[in-house]
């Protein structure tokens, strides 16, 4: 069979998108607070199949914009999967979002959005790897969020042990797990079952294609060291502006301009520190206001100070604020500048009244993203760890996801 030239650059261009790994986008200025989110109260949807996931932002140009939503499934590797629409979707997606308010009695106007799914046109028929991307009405892409959809289909157990490697006795974190197939026959485990483990729910960091040490019967063993450590890092650091005139032991000012200004404490460099244990939510953020009822609508925008002194270790590369309310983004918004009147690194966010966790991390000339020399690594910092479990038989069409684990270094041992 011959193709003429129309074929063949269609099949180039076809072949390309089949090849490109769906990455987050985060989204332009006007669109702020983006909280994604299952059953439970991390912002990262791991949801059985049938269960709700949440989606709610603002566009703090309040013009009640047309936003429109699309859901893409994707294999192991976050490139799309094979599967028609149709045969990873209840319904159709491609709808505008038509839940939708504007927010009152805040000096920052803003239209609030909420999605779910599934809901009258949509719902999911399998599971695995998927992305949401929301679109405006000029079906230009605004930002996309990945979720994941699995079936309880296996048992996996997981722990945290401190690293065996001197180098990194007091700095790393060892997960090991194992995944228990009860009447699920695998028959051939390496080939058709791979894992995927995050370090709190971040993808940047996470660990990927580790085949099983061994078998003992339908178990499946992965007690590695080297190969499943992270990074320790050190505790989050955190703000409360929930009461937008009330400094705390973080916030040492407020001045109120066009918009509230909550000036935090300068912070330090905690690498050459005793390590000390304060709670935080792995970098997670919660949106409440006690000048309101409504959360979605009645908090408001402030813009938050952040400060650190600068330090020879920074030599003149990027410095950024880094957590869960940017995606842990490096943007020009969270990116600091010196103030050589003070000798201070300094950013200015403006972000909706709650509780956040938040860090420094630097970006150097190479592109190398330094996530915890200012903060430092330390073993006993509470770590939370995701283990999601794949499975492809030979023949089929995707990856989907038969079990989902966690562990949690609060009880790390040796």
């Amino acid at each position: 069979m011959r193709l003429n030239l129309t074929q063949v650059f269609f099949f180039i261009l076809t072949s390309s998108l089949w090849a490109q790994v769906q990455v987050e986008v985060n989204p332009p200025e006007n669109i702020k607070t983006v909280i994604f989110g299952g059953p439970t109260e991390d912002q990262f949807p791991v949801v059985e199949l049938g269960e709700t996931i949440k989606l709610e932002f603002d566009d703090t140009t309040a013009s009640e914009s047309d936003y429109y939503y699309k859901i893409v499934h994707c294999d192991y590797d976050w490139q799309p999967s094979q599967l028609l629409k149709s045969q990873y979707l209840n319904g159709v997606d491609n709808q505008r979002i038509t839940n939708y308010e504007n927010s009152y009695s805040t000096l920052q106007s803003y239209s609030n959005y909420k999605l779910t799914i599934p809901n009258e046109n949509v719902g999911l028929k399998v599971s695995g790897n998927f992305v949401l991307e929301i679109y405006n009405d000029s079906y230009e892409l605004q930002f996309s969020r990945r979720f994941v959809v699995f079936k309880d289909v296996v048992t996996v157990g997981g722990t945290v042990k401190r690293s065996r490697d001197f180098n990194f006795i007091n700095e790393k974190q060892v997960v090991q797990l194992s995944i228990n197939a009860g009447n699920f026959q695998l028959v051939n485990p390496k080939k058709e079952v791979k894992i995927a483990i995050l370090q709190n729910y971040q993808w940047e960091t996470a660990l990927y294609d580790i085949a099983p040490q061994y078998t003992i019967g339908t178990e499946l063993v992965y007690k590695y060291d080297q190969e499943t450590s992270f990074f320790g890092g050190n505790e989050f650091l955190n703000f409360d502006t929930s009461d937008l005139r009330a400094p705390t032991s973080q916030i040492s000012r407020i001045e109120v301009n066009e918009l509230y200004n909550h000036y935090l404490f300068s912070n330090t460099y905690r690498a050459n520190k005793p390590y000390s244990y304060f709670p935080d939510i792995n970098g997670d953020f919660v949106i409440r206001t006690l000048q309101g009822e409504d959360n979605s609508r009645e908090a408001e925008y402030t813009k938050v100070h952040f400060s650190l002194p600068y330090d020879e270790l920074l030599e003149l590369d990027e410095v950024y604020v880094f957590g869960k309310f940017n995606n842990y983004a490096l943007s020009e918004e969270n990116k600091m500048t010196y103030n050589e009147n003070n000798g201070m690194m300094e950013a200015a966010i403006k972000l909706k009244q709650g509780f956040y966790n938040y860090k420094y991390v630097i970006k150097r000339e190479d592109g190398t993203i330094e996530i915890n020399t200012i903060d430092g690594n330390f073993h006993f910092t509470e770590n939370s760890y995701l283990i999601l479990v794949y499975y492809r038989n030979f023949g089929d069409l995707y990856d989907s996801i038969i079990g989902v684990g966690s562990a949690n270094s609060r009880n790390i041992s040796n």
